[in-house]
Protein backbone atom coordinates (compact mmCIF):
# COMPACT_ATOMS: atom_id res chain seq x y z
CA UNK A 1 0.00 0.00 0.00
CA UNK A 2 1.59 3.24 -0.64
CA UNK A 3 1.08 6.01 1.21
CA UNK A 4 0.54 9.88 -0.37
CA UNK A 5 1.62 11.28 2.92
CA UNK A 6 4.99 9.61 3.33
CA UNK A 7 5.61 10.75 -0.57
CA UNK A 8 4.27 14.19 0.23
CA UNK A 9 6.81 14.43 3.31
CA UNK A 10 9.87 12.93 1.02
CA UNK A 11 9.07 15.18 -1.76
CA UNK A 12 9.15 17.80 0.55
CA UNK A 13 13.34 17.53 0.77
CA UNK A 14 14.30 17.72 -2.85
CA UNK A 15 11.74 20.76 -3.15
CA UNK A 16 13.63 22.59 -0.05
CA UNK A 17 16.48 21.65 -1.83
CA UNK A 18 15.61 23.27 -5.10
CA UNK A 19 14.74 26.41 -3.77
CA UNK A 20 17.66 26.68 -1.57
CA UNK A 21 20.19 26.15 -4.58
CA UNK A 22 17.94 29.17 -6.53
CA UNK A 23 18.10 31.33 -3.87
CA UNK A 24 21.74 31.03 -3.72
CA UNK A 25 22.24 31.52 -7.54
CA UNK A 26 19.95 34.85 -7.28
CA UNK A 27 22.90 36.11 -4.27
CA UNK A 28 25.30 35.02 -6.69
CA UNK A 29 23.42 37.07 -9.38
CA UNK A 30 22.87 39.65 -7.79
CA UNK A 31 26.17 40.27 -5.09
CA UNK A 32 29.09 38.20 -7.18
CA UNK A 33 28.21 38.45 -11.11
CA UNK A 34 25.50 41.27 -10.64
CA UNK A 35 23.90 40.54 -13.95
CA UNK A 36 20.48 41.63 -12.98
CA UNK A 37 18.70 38.24 -12.98
CA UNK A 38 18.79 38.04 -9.31
CA UNK A 39 14.96 37.99 -9.28
CA UNK A 40 13.98 35.46 -11.73
CA UNK A 41 16.01 32.89 -9.23
CA UNK A 42 15.29 34.39 -5.82
CA UNK A 43 11.06 34.40 -6.26
CA UNK A 44 10.58 30.49 -7.22
CA UNK A 45 12.89 30.01 -4.20
CA UNK A 46 11.06 31.63 -1.82
CA UNK A 47 7.83 29.96 -2.99
CA UNK A 48 9.79 26.33 -2.84
CA UNK A 49 11.50 26.85 0.91
CA UNK A 50 7.74 27.87 2.19
CA UNK A 51 5.91 24.95 0.54
CA UNK A 52 8.66 22.50 2.03
CA UNK A 53 9.07 23.99 5.02
CA UNK A 54 4.91 23.92 5.92
CA UNK A 55 5.01 20.58 4.54
CA UNK A 56 7.81 19.33 6.26
CA UNK A 57 6.82 20.64 9.65
CA UNK A 58 3.20 19.43 9.20
CA UNK A 59 3.81 15.90 8.70
CA UNK A 60 6.54 16.17 11.40
CA UNK A 61 3.69 15.65 13.67
CA UNK A 62 1.63 12.89 12.25
CA UNK A 63 1.95 9.54 12.85
CA UNK A 64 4.02 7.97 9.56
CA UNK A 65 5.04 4.91 9.31
CA UNK A 66 8.54 4.13 7.49
CA UNK A 67 8.42 3.56 3.56
CA UNK A 68 8.20 0.85 1.82
CA UNK A 69 9.72 -0.17 -1.35
CA UNK A 70 6.82 1.00 -3.65
CA UNK A 71 7.29 4.27 -1.83
CA UNK A 72 10.78 4.12 -2.72
CA UNK A 73 10.30 3.52 -6.64
CA UNK A 74 7.55 6.28 -6.00
CA UNK A 75 9.85 8.76 -4.68
CA UNK A 76 12.67 8.11 -6.94
CA UNK A 77 10.67 8.64 -10.24
CA UNK A 78 8.89 11.56 -8.74
CA UNK A 79 11.71 13.60 -7.41
CA UNK A 80 13.38 13.65 -11.06
CA UNK A 81 9.86 15.08 -12.31
CA UNK A 82 9.31 17.35 -9.70
CA UNK A 83 13.08 18.58 -9.77
CA UNK A 84 12.72 19.35 -13.69
CA UNK A 85 8.97 20.90 -13.19
CA UNK A 86 10.52 23.76 -10.46
CA UNK A 87 13.98 24.03 -12.23
CA UNK A 88 12.37 25.00 -15.57
CA UNK A 89 11.21 27.94 -13.85
CA UNK A 90 14.25 30.59 -13.76
CA UNK A 91 15.19 28.71 -17.07
CA UNK A 92 11.89 30.26 -18.59
CA UNK A 93 11.76 33.43 -16.73
CA UNK A 94 15.81 34.22 -18.32
CA UNK A 95 15.58 32.89 -21.74
CA UNK A 96 12.62 33.52 -22.89
CA UNK A 97 11.62 30.37 -23.95
CA UNK A 98 8.46 28.34 -23.32
CA UNK A 99 8.11 26.29 -20.03
CA UNK A 100 7.99 23.42 -22.26
CA UNK A 101 11.26 23.77 -23.91
CA UNK A 102 12.28 25.56 -20.03
CA UNK A 103 11.22 21.84 -18.21
CA UNK A 104 13.49 20.44 -21.12
CA UNK A 105 16.09 22.25 -19.95
CA UNK A 106 16.15 21.72 -16.45
CA UNK A 107 15.26 17.63 -16.59
CA UNK A 108 18.43 17.34 -19.20
CA UNK A 109 20.87 19.27 -16.45
CA UNK A 110 19.60 17.10 -13.94
CA UNK A 111 19.41 14.08 -15.53
CA UNK A 112 22.82 14.55 -16.96
CA UNK A 113 21.96 14.11 -20.65
CA UNK A 114 22.97 17.48 -21.90
CA UNK A 115 20.31 17.70 -25.14
CA UNK A 116 19.65 21.60 -24.98
CA UNK A 117 17.03 23.65 -27.03
CA UNK A 118 19.17 27.19 -26.16
CA UNK A 119 21.43 28.72 -28.18
CA UNK A 120 24.08 31.35 -27.95
CA UNK A 121 25.55 30.27 -24.86
CA UNK A 122 28.00 32.77 -24.77
CA UNK A 123 25.96 36.12 -24.43
CA UNK A 124 23.52 34.39 -21.41
CA UNK A 125 24.04 35.57 -18.11
CA UNK A 126 27.11 34.32 -16.12
CA UNK A 127 24.85 33.20 -12.94
CA UNK A 128 22.35 31.51 -15.44
CA UNK A 129 25.18 28.90 -17.05
CA UNK A 130 26.73 28.71 -13.63
CA UNK A 131 22.98 27.45 -12.50
CA UNK A 132 22.96 24.60 -16.12
CA UNK A 133 25.98 23.87 -14.74
CA UNK A 134 25.66 23.16 -10.91
CA UNK A 135 22.20 21.78 -11.59
CA UNK A 136 24.24 18.94 -14.22
CA UNK A 137 27.08 18.34 -10.73
CA UNK A 138 23.85 17.76 -8.42
CA UNK A 139 22.19 15.38 -10.71
CA UNK A 140 25.39 13.20 -11.59
CA UNK A 141 25.45 11.49 -8.31
CA UNK A 142 22.15 11.53 -7.77
CA UNK A 143 19.28 14.09 -5.81
CA UNK A 144 17.42 11.06 -4.16
CA UNK A 145 21.50 9.67 -2.83
CA UNK A 146 21.44 13.46 -1.56
CA UNK A 147 18.39 13.31 0.02
CA UNK A 148 19.49 9.67 1.27
CA UNK A 149 21.89 11.49 3.19
CA UNK A 150 19.81 13.67 5.12
CA UNK A 151 17.18 11.15 5.80
CA UNK A 152 18.01 10.67 9.26
CA UNK A 153 16.11 14.26 10.37
CA UNK A 154 12.82 12.62 9.58
CA UNK A 155 13.85 9.16 11.23
CA UNK A 156 13.63 7.93 7.35
CA UNK A 157 15.50 4.30 6.20
CA UNK A 158 17.53 4.91 3.29
CA UNK A 159 18.57 1.66 2.19
CA UNK A 160 15.08 0.95 -0.24
CA UNK A 161 15.67 4.54 -1.79
CA UNK A 162 19.14 3.94 -2.72
CA UNK A 163 18.61 1.21 -4.26
CA UNK A 164 15.80 2.55 -6.46
CA UNK A 165 18.35 4.91 -7.34
CA UNK A 166 21.67 3.25 -7.61
CA UNK A 167 22.32 2.33 -11.37
CA UNK A 168 23.35 -1.25 -12.33
CA UNK A 169 22.06 -4.73 -11.78
CA UNK A 170 24.16 -5.33 -8.41
CA UNK A 171 22.53 -3.50 -6.18
CA UNK A 172 23.86 -4.67 -2.69
CA UNK A 173 27.60 -3.87 -2.62
CA UNK A 174 27.71 -1.67 0.46
CA UNK A 175 30.44 0.60 1.21
CA UNK A 176 29.34 1.13 4.72
CA UNK A 177 27.07 -0.22 7.62
CA UNK A 178 25.15 2.49 7.54
CA UNK A 179 23.18 3.97 5.02
CA UNK A 180 23.30 7.01 5.69
CA UNK A 181 27.46 6.91 5.75
CA UNK A 182 27.59 5.62 2.34
CA UNK A 183 25.85 8.69 0.78
CA UNK A 184 28.61 10.87 2.58
CA UNK A 185 31.38 8.36 1.04
CA UNK A 186 29.96 8.97 -2.27
CA UNK A 187 29.62 12.67 -1.95
CA UNK A 188 32.94 13.18 -0.83
CA UNK A 189 34.76 11.11 -3.33
CA UNK A 190 32.29 12.74 -5.79
CA UNK A 191 33.41 16.49 -4.22
CA UNK A 192 37.13 15.27 -4.16
CA UNK A 193 37.18 14.90 -8.28
CA UNK A 194 35.42 18.02 -8.80
CA UNK A 195 37.79 19.87 -7.09
CA UNK A 196 41.19 18.05 -8.97
CA UNK A 197 38.93 18.66 -12.39
CA UNK A 198 38.40 22.15 -11.86
CA UNK A 199 41.87 22.52 -10.40
CA UNK A 200 43.68 20.64 -13.36
CA UNK A 201 41.56 23.15 -16.13
CA UNK A 202 42.61 26.15 -14.04
CA UNK A 203 45.81 25.18 -14.34
CA UNK A 204 45.65 24.23 -17.95
CA UNK A 205 44.46 27.72 -19.11
CA UNK A 206 40.83 27.90 -18.50
CA UNK A 207 39.69 31.15 -16.37
CA UNK A 208 38.96 30.24 -13.20
CA UNK A 209 34.92 30.77 -14.12
CA UNK A 210 35.21 28.24 -16.89
CA UNK A 211 37.07 25.70 -15.23
CA UNK A 212 34.70 25.45 -12.11
CA UNK A 213 31.67 25.23 -14.26
CA UNK A 214 33.43 22.30 -16.92
CA UNK A 215 34.45 20.15 -13.47
CA UNK A 216 30.85 20.16 -12.67
CA UNK A 217 29.71 18.76 -15.97
CA UNK A 218 32.61 16.55 -16.70
CA UNK A 219 32.78 14.77 -13.15
CA UNK A 220 29.03 14.32 -13.31
CA UNK A 221 29.42 13.40 -17.58
CA UNK A 222 26.48 15.94 -17.97
CA UNK A 223 28.61 17.59 -20.78
CA UNK A 224 26.80 21.40 -20.71
CA UNK A 225 29.01 23.59 -21.57
CA UNK A 226 28.90 27.62 -21.15
CA UNK A 227 30.01 27.75 -24.94
CA UNK A 228 28.39 27.21 -27.99
CA UNK A 229 31.54 25.42 -29.34
CA UNK A 230 31.72 23.26 -26.29
CA UNK A 231 35.11 22.28 -25.44
CA UNK A 232 36.86 23.41 -28.50
CA UNK A 233 35.81 26.77 -27.24
CA UNK A 234 39.39 26.64 -25.65
CA UNK A 235 41.29 25.28 -28.80
CA UNK A 236 43.68 22.97 -26.48
CA UNK A 237 44.46 19.41 -27.32
CA UNK A 238 45.73 19.50 -23.57
CA UNK A 239 42.41 20.61 -22.07
CA UNK A 240 41.05 18.01 -24.23
CA UNK A 241 43.28 14.96 -22.80
CA UNK A 242 42.54 16.41 -19.38
CA UNK A 243 39.03 15.92 -20.24
CA UNK A 244 38.97 12.87 -20.68
CA UNK A 245 40.68 11.23 -17.90
CA UNK A 246 38.37 13.34 -15.79
CA UNK A 247 35.11 11.96 -17.86
CA UNK A 248 36.58 8.55 -17.34
CA UNK A 249 36.68 8.82 -13.77
CA UNK A 250 33.31 9.79 -13.50
CA UNK A 251 31.75 7.17 -15.68
CA UNK A 252 34.27 4.28 -13.16
CA UNK A 253 32.06 3.23 -10.17
CA UNK A 254 31.98 5.70 -7.13
CA UNK A 255 32.22 2.75 -4.87
CA UNK A 256 35.41 1.01 -6.54
CA UNK A 257 37.04 5.20 -5.94
CA UNK A 258 35.80 5.11 -2.28
CA UNK A 259 38.05 1.39 -2.42
CA UNK A 260 41.01 2.76 -4.07
CA UNK A 261 40.97 5.71 -1.58
CA UNK A 262 40.99 3.70 1.00
CA UNK A 263 43.20 1.08 0.12
CA UNK A 264 45.83 3.53 -1.50
CA UNK A 265 46.24 0.55 -3.89
CA UNK A 266 45.62 1.48 -7.75
CA UNK A 267 45.67 -2.05 -8.47
CA UNK A 268 42.41 -1.78 -7.94
CA UNK A 269 41.12 -0.49 -10.93
CA UNK A 270 42.95 -3.35 -13.06
CA UNK A 271 41.26 -6.24 -10.69
CA UNK A 272 38.09 -4.83 -11.36
CA UNK A 273 36.65 -6.67 -14.77
CA UNK A 274 34.32 -4.50 -15.52
CA UNK A 275 36.51 -1.32 -15.30
CA UNK A 276 39.92 -3.00 -16.96
CA UNK A 277 37.20 -4.21 -19.95
CA UNK A 278 36.19 -0.45 -20.10
CA UNK A 279 39.12 0.79 -20.60
CA UNK A 280 40.16 -1.69 -23.21
CA UNK A 281 37.19 -1.13 -25.09
CA UNK A 282 37.76 2.64 -25.13
CA UNK A 283 41.21 2.10 -26.33
CA UNK A 284 39.85 -0.14 -29.25
CA UNK A 285 36.87 2.52 -30.49
CA UNK A 286 39.37 5.47 -30.13
CA UNK A 287 41.84 3.13 -32.39
CA UNK A 288 38.52 2.59 -35.10
CA UNK A 289 37.78 6.43 -34.70
CA UNK A 290 41.24 7.14 -35.11
CA UNK A 291 41.66 4.92 -38.68
CA UNK A 292 37.97 6.63 -39.74
CA UNK A 293 39.41 10.62 -39.77
CA UNK A 294 42.80 10.10 -40.45
CA UNK A 295 41.69 7.60 -43.68
CA UNK A 296 39.64 10.95 -44.96
CA UNK A 297 42.96 12.88 -44.32
CA UNK A 298 40.50 15.13 -42.37
CA UNK A 299 43.23 15.26 -39.91
CA UNK A 300 46.96 14.36 -39.19
CA UNK A 301 47.82 11.86 -37.37
CA UNK A 302 48.34 13.46 -33.78
CA UNK A 303 44.71 15.54 -34.23
CA UNK A 304 43.10 12.26 -35.43
CA UNK A 305 44.21 10.23 -32.19
CA UNK A 306 43.04 13.54 -30.33
CA UNK A 307 39.86 14.18 -31.12
CA UNK A 308 38.58 10.34 -31.64
CA UNK A 309 39.92 9.15 -28.22
CA UNK A 310 37.70 12.43 -26.98
CA UNK A 311 34.81 11.94 -28.68
CA UNK A 312 34.65 8.14 -27.88
CA UNK A 313 35.54 9.25 -24.28
CA UNK A 314 32.54 11.67 -24.54
CA UNK A 315 30.34 9.18 -25.78
CA UNK A 316 30.68 6.13 -24.39
CA UNK A 317 30.61 7.87 -20.97
CA UNK A 318 27.58 9.63 -22.23
CA UNK A 319 28.95 13.56 -21.30
CA UNK A 320 28.77 14.48 -25.01
CA UNK A 321 31.11 16.83 -24.99
CA UNK A 322 31.59 18.58 -28.51
CA UNK A 323 35.25 19.40 -29.93
CA UNK A 324 34.46 19.41 -33.62
CA UNK A 325 32.03 19.71 -36.18
CA UNK A 326 30.21 16.17 -36.44
CA UNK A 327 28.39 16.84 -39.45
CA UNK A 328 30.98 17.22 -41.57
CA UNK A 329 32.72 13.80 -40.40
CA UNK A 330 32.29 11.03 -42.43
CA UNK A 331 28.95 9.10 -42.10
CA UNK A 332 29.49 6.11 -40.72
CA UNK A 333 31.28 8.07 -37.36
CA UNK A 334 27.72 9.23 -36.27
CA UNK A 335 26.37 5.65 -36.22
CA UNK A 336 29.50 4.48 -34.71
CA UNK A 337 29.44 7.08 -31.40
CA UNK A 338 25.75 6.88 -31.05
CA UNK A 339 26.88 2.83 -30.69
CA UNK A 340 29.49 3.84 -28.51
CA UNK A 341 26.66 5.93 -25.91
CA UNK A 342 24.72 3.01 -25.84
CA UNK A 343 27.35 0.81 -24.61
CA UNK A 344 28.05 3.14 -21.42
CA UNK A 345 30.13 3.67 -18.37
CA UNK A 346 30.25 1.09 -15.41
CA UNK A 347 27.42 0.81 -13.03
CA UNK A 348 27.70 2.54 -10.26
CA UNK A 349 29.03 5.86 -11.95
CA UNK A 350 27.07 8.77 -13.28
CA UNK A 351 27.65 7.53 -16.91
CA UNK A 352 24.64 6.73 -18.63
CA UNK A 353 23.64 4.14 -21.62
CA UNK A 354 23.27 -0.03 -20.69
CA UNK A 355 26.66 -0.16 -18.85
CA UNK A 356 29.80 -2.11 -18.93
CA UNK A 357 28.28 -4.66 -16.56
CA UNK A 358 25.45 -5.64 -18.47
CA UNK A 359 27.15 -5.65 -21.78
CA UNK A 360 29.63 -7.80 -20.52
CA UNK A 361 27.27 -10.33 -19.19
CA UNK A 362 25.39 -9.93 -22.49
CA UNK A 363 28.32 -10.94 -24.47
CA UNK A 364 29.39 -13.85 -22.03
CA UNK A 365 25.31 -15.27 -22.34
CA UNK A 366 25.70 -14.91 -26.15
CA UNK A 367 29.10 -16.57 -26.12
CA UNK A 368 27.98 -19.83 -24.06
CA UNK A 369 24.20 -20.14 -26.27
CA UNK A 370 26.90 -20.54 -29.20
CA UNK A 371 29.04 -23.29 -27.19
CA UNK A 372 25.82 -25.49 -26.38
CA UNK A 373 25.37 -25.29 -30.09
CA UNK A 374 28.70 -27.12 -30.17
CA UNK A 375 28.74 -29.19 -27.17
CA UNK A 376 25.12 -29.54 -26.43
CA UNK A 377 25.92 -31.99 -23.03
CA UNK A 378 28.03 -29.52 -21.48
CA UNK A 379 28.00 -27.59 -18.17
CA UNK A 380 29.03 -23.46 -19.03
CA UNK A 381 28.41 -21.43 -15.75
CA UNK A 382 28.73 -17.76 -16.19
CA UNK A 383 31.21 -16.13 -14.42
CA UNK A 384 32.10 -12.80 -13.72
CA UNK A 385 34.62 -11.15 -11.74
CA UNK A 386 35.49 -14.90 -11.00
CA UNK A 387 32.60 -15.70 -9.30
CA UNK A 388 29.32 -17.50 -10.48
CA UNK A 389 26.45 -14.90 -11.90
CA UNK A 390 23.12 -15.91 -10.35
CA UNK A 391 20.60 -16.75 -12.89
CA UNK A 392 18.42 -13.62 -11.12
CA UNK A 393 20.84 -11.55 -12.56
CA UNK A 394 21.51 -12.47 -16.29
CA UNK A 395 17.99 -13.11 -16.25
CA UNK A 396 17.43 -9.13 -15.50
CA UNK A 397 20.30 -7.84 -18.09
CA UNK A 398 18.87 -9.74 -20.97
CA UNK A 399 15.10 -8.40 -19.77
CA UNK A 400 17.00 -4.48 -19.58
CA UNK A 401 18.34 -5.34 -22.86
CA UNK A 402 15.24 -5.96 -24.21
CA UNK A 403 13.23 -3.13 -22.57
CA UNK A 404 16.26 -0.99 -23.83
CA UNK A 405 16.03 -1.91 -27.40
CA UNK A 406 12.20 -1.55 -27.30
CA UNK A 407 12.29 1.69 -25.91
CA UNK A 408 14.04 2.98 -28.43
CA UNK A 409 12.17 1.76 -31.53
CA UNK A 410 8.88 2.93 -29.50
CA UNK A 411 9.89 6.36 -28.75
CA UNK A 412 11.99 6.84 -32.48
CA UNK A 413 8.37 6.18 -33.73
CA UNK A 414 6.31 8.52 -31.47
CA UNK A 415 9.02 11.26 -32.33
CA UNK A 416 8.57 10.40 -35.90
CA UNK A 417 4.75 11.02 -35.75
CA UNK A 418 5.76 14.74 -34.55
CA UNK A 419 7.22 15.20 -37.47
CA UNK A 420 11.26 14.64 -37.63
CA UNK A 421 12.72 12.08 -40.00
CA UNK A 422 13.94 8.61 -39.00
CA UNK A 423 17.61 10.02 -38.62
CA UNK A 424 16.95 12.65 -36.09
CA UNK A 425 14.26 10.49 -34.17
CA UNK A 426 16.21 8.13 -33.61
CA UNK A 427 19.41 10.05 -32.59
CA UNK A 428 17.43 12.33 -30.15
CA UNK A 429 15.74 9.18 -28.81
CA UNK A 430 19.69 7.46 -28.42
CA UNK A 431 20.57 11.09 -27.06
CA UNK A 432 18.18 11.03 -24.24
CA UNK A 433 17.23 7.23 -23.53
CA UNK A 434 21.02 7.27 -22.68
CA UNK A 435 21.25 10.38 -20.91
CA UNK A 436 23.85 11.37 -23.79
CA UNK A 437 23.16 14.88 -24.94
CA UNK A 438 24.23 15.53 -28.56
CA UNK A 439 22.16 14.59 -31.81
CA UNK A 440 22.43 14.55 -35.11
CA UNK A 441 20.68 15.37 -38.05
CA UNK A 442 18.24 18.46 -37.16
CA UNK A 443 19.07 17.99 -33.89
CA UNK A 444 22.87 18.42 -34.46
CA UNK A 445 22.99 21.32 -33.06
CA UNK A 446 20.28 22.12 -30.12
CA UNK A 447 16.99 20.42 -30.02
CA UNK A 448 14.98 23.14 -31.46
CA UNK A 449 13.68 21.77 -34.09
CA UNK A 450 11.75 19.34 -31.76
CA UNK A 451 8.01 20.23 -31.40
CA UNK A 452 6.28 20.61 -27.73
CA UNK A 453 4.70 17.19 -27.72
CA UNK A 454 8.42 15.70 -28.82
CA UNK A 455 9.89 17.83 -26.12
CA UNK A 456 7.77 16.34 -23.45
CA UNK A 457 8.29 12.65 -25.11
CA UNK A 458 12.17 13.19 -24.54
CA UNK A 459 11.29 14.45 -21.04
CA UNK A 460 9.88 11.10 -20.13
CA UNK A 461 12.70 9.03 -21.89
CA UNK A 462 15.80 11.09 -20.00
CA UNK A 463 13.62 9.78 -16.82
CA UNK A 464 13.08 6.36 -17.90
CA UNK A 465 16.93 5.98 -19.25
CA UNK A 466 18.04 8.18 -15.79
CA UNK A 467 16.46 5.51 -13.46
CA UNK A 468 17.02 3.01 -15.74
CA UNK A 469 13.68 1.15 -16.93
CA UNK A 470 12.85 -0.81 -14.04
CA UNK A 471 11.77 2.05 -11.43
CA UNK A 472 9.56 4.09 -13.78
CA UNK A 473 7.98 0.86 -15.48
CA UNK A 474 7.12 -1.00 -12.26
CA UNK A 475 4.81 2.03 -11.57
CA UNK A 476 2.83 1.20 -14.92
CA UNK A 477 1.55 -2.61 -13.46
CA UNK A 478 -1.42 -2.99 -11.86
CA UNK A 479 -0.16 -5.22 -9.39
CA UNK A 480 1.87 -1.92 -8.04
CA UNK A 481 -1.20 -0.42 -6.92
CA UNK A 482 -2.81 -3.16 -4.96
CA UNK A 483 -3.08 -3.50 -1.69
Amino acid sequence: MVSIKNIIRLLALPVLWMGLVQLCFGLLSMFLFRDNIGKAFINPALIYIAVATFLIYRLKKENLRDINYREALMFATLTWVVMGLLGGIPVMFVTGVSYTDAVFEATSALTTTGATVLSKLDALPKSFLMYRQFLQWMGGLGVVIFVVAVLPMLNVGGMRLLKAETPGPVKDDKLSPRIANTAHYLWFIYLLLTVLCALTYYLAGMSLYDAIAHSFTTISTGGFSTHDASMWFFESHLILSISNIFMLLGAISFALHFRVLHSTSLKLYWRDEETRIFIFIVLGLSILLTLMLVQGNRYNFLEGVSFATFHVISFITSTGFGAADLGSWPAQTGFFLVFCGYLGGCAGSTAGGNKIIRDIITFKVIRREVLRCLHPKAVFPLRFQKKVVDDRVHHAVMAFMSIAAGSSLVFTLLLMATGLDFWSSFTAVAACINVLGPGFGEVGSNFIPVSDNGIWLLNGAMILGRLEYFTVLTMLMPGFWRY
